[in-house]
């Protein structure tokens, strides 16, 4: 089935399958124990956060392995509210994802939480960045590139304006990390990936705290990770992500041009050969990969049930908001209104996809539509 729902989760790559077999097969002891085999475990999983750090262009030290970008985001916002407490002013972006705006509503005060509003292109409006600098904001909170819509965040501007206002930036970079070059977002601060994403396995991660952060991050007890967090390491899967990490940065990202375009002809197509679809963003700066499609009728759920019966994979949205009864806040804080997120679908390639599983999916989009088309007298559904 051509599948096109790659910004929820990804099929585990080769390589990353490759390397998860043969540490499980050869190193995979507890990289705790004081024997041979352990310190051996030990000295891959440094190896590992060494690759880690050149590709993000930071320091070892700086890079926590961990269950996942929701475990990292909350022991981020956790340590950040606990440091300035209650009253200090934290910045967030409207378009973060679900378990940011979680963690943010878990350990601060919504008094603290000063929403950075976007523009119609789904972009961080950097004037309100300022302002909220400027107001004392000591925490910027701005993902790096969006899940819904794709569009790319101006991150490497507003982590410079923070380090010039001695603030701390947090970047989830979860949807940027495997399609885009990483190296430079070790200049982001507080920075957060998810192997999942980009061609690993699931239930493994990593942050990367800033230079000068010396203190505990995830006091969860144990001496994990310099004591960051307890429980064994999970070696075999880290060996994975970091292989499908370099896979990307070696091999993959060069060909993001190429890819960019096949995304641009299938839009194109779609906007030629069925009336009234509407592209998310079009104009802006977006992951080559994902495509936001408001369609000219019929609710999203029925495009993705009908799509997936001619075994088309597509989603409405965030994978991990779909079950809620909410619509989109991406798409409400861009000023959609609720009829149209109520229209709209998610579509985002990989880099096996070919051009031919693009047009297979502009041929089935215009099947669905007539489909789904309303007869003249009847308002859509």
């Amino acid at each position: 089935m051509p599948y096109f729902d790659h910004n929820a989760t990804t099929l585990l790559s080769p390589v990353a399958q490759e390397a998860w077999l043969k540490a499980q097969a050869e190193v995979w002891q507890n990289a705790s124990s004081p024997h041979r085999a352990g310190v051996r475990v030990g000295l891959r999983l440094q190896a590992a956060r060494e690759k880690v750090a050149l590709v993000m262009g930071c320091k070892p030290e700086r890079v926590v392995f961990t269950g996942g970008a929701t475990e990292a985001t909350n022991a981020i916002m956790q340590h950040l509210s606990e440091r300035w407490g209650e009253t200090a002013k934290i910045a967030v972006s409207v378009t973060e994802h679900p378990c940011m705006w979680g963690a943010v509503g878990s350990y601060c005060e919504s008094s603290q939480v000063v929403s950075l509003p976007a523009n119609r292109g789904g972009q961080v409006v950097m004037e309100r960045v300022d302002e909220a600098l400027a107001d004392g904001a000591k925490v910027v909170v701005v993902m790096a590139a969006n899940n819904e819509t794709g569009v790319v965040q101006p991150w490497e501007k507003i982590a410079a304006k923070c380090q010039a206002a001695g603030a701390e930036m947090v970047c989830d970079a979860s949807q940027w990390l495997g399609k885009l070059p990483a190296h430079g977002l070790g200049e982001a601060g507080w920075v957060v990936g998810t192997a999942h994403k980009l061609g690993g396995p699931k239930g493994v991660g990593f942050m990367l705290r800033p230079a000068a952060e010396n203190g505990l991050v995830m006091r969860r007890g144990g001496g994990q990770e310099a004591g960051q967090r307890g429980g064994t390491e999970d070696f075999p899967g880290i060996a994975a992500m970091v292989a499908a990490l370099l896979e990307a940065e070696q091999s993959k990202v060069l060909h993001e041009s190429e890819k960019l375009r096949t995304r641009e002809a299938f839009e194109q197509e779609m906007t030629r050969r069925l009336v009234g679809v509407n592209v998310v963003a079009g104009p802006m700066d977006r992951l080559w990969n994902t495509v936001s499609l408001v369609m000219p009728h019929g609710d999203n759920t029925r495009w993705v049930t009908r799509l997936d019966k001619r075994q088309v994979e597509v989603s409405t949205g965030s994978a991990c908001a779909s079950g809620k009864a909410a619509p989109s806040h991406v798409l409400a804080a861009m000023g959609y209104s609720a009829d149209e997120i109520r229209r709209t679908i998610r579509v985002s390639a990989g880099w096996e996809t070919t051009p031919t599983q693009w047009l297979e999916l502009a041929n089935a989009l215009v099947a669905v539509a007539a489909e789904l088309k309303p007869a003249d007298n009847v308002v859509s559904p």
